[in-house]
């Protein structure tokens, strides 16, 4: 906890809105791919099969997930004009709201590693 959340005081309602702020969360980036997904893109814009390739996800699972980030905002779908048709992802700059919340989950990843398996 940082220091302004820790000096509130709890009640049951903060804490209730505490569960439903997570739960929120959890709804947009949950589930096994997106945060790699958003992870992959950010080292630029891809297109579709790219990313499936690159993220070792299906087309039908992928399709899924990125509707769900575009919905959210996160990623941005552009069609381009060429011959077959082709579509490129990318990040929306809305997705850099998710730095502190990525950086956290890799710092907590690497530190449980160590601790469950021994090493990095």
């Amino acid at each position: 906890m940082d220091k302004k959340t820790s000096t509130k005081k709890h009640t049951a309602e903060s804490c209730k809105k505490a569960r439903l702020a997570l739960r929120d969360t959890l709804d947009v980036v949950g589930g096994k791919w997106k945060l790699i997904l958003i992870s992959t893109l950010r080292d630029g814009k891809k297109r579709f099969r790219e990313l499936s390739r690159e993220a070792g996800i299906t087309p039908r699972i992928l399709s899924k997930e990125l509707q769900e980030l575009e919905m959210n905002g996160l990623v941005s779908r552009t069609v381009c004009d060429t011959r077959p048709v082709t579509v490129e992802y990318a990040l929306t700059p809305y997705s850099k709201t998710l730095t502190d919340v990525i950086v956290a989950m890799h710092k907590w990843g690497e530190q449980h590693r160590k601790k469950i398996i021994g090493h990095a």
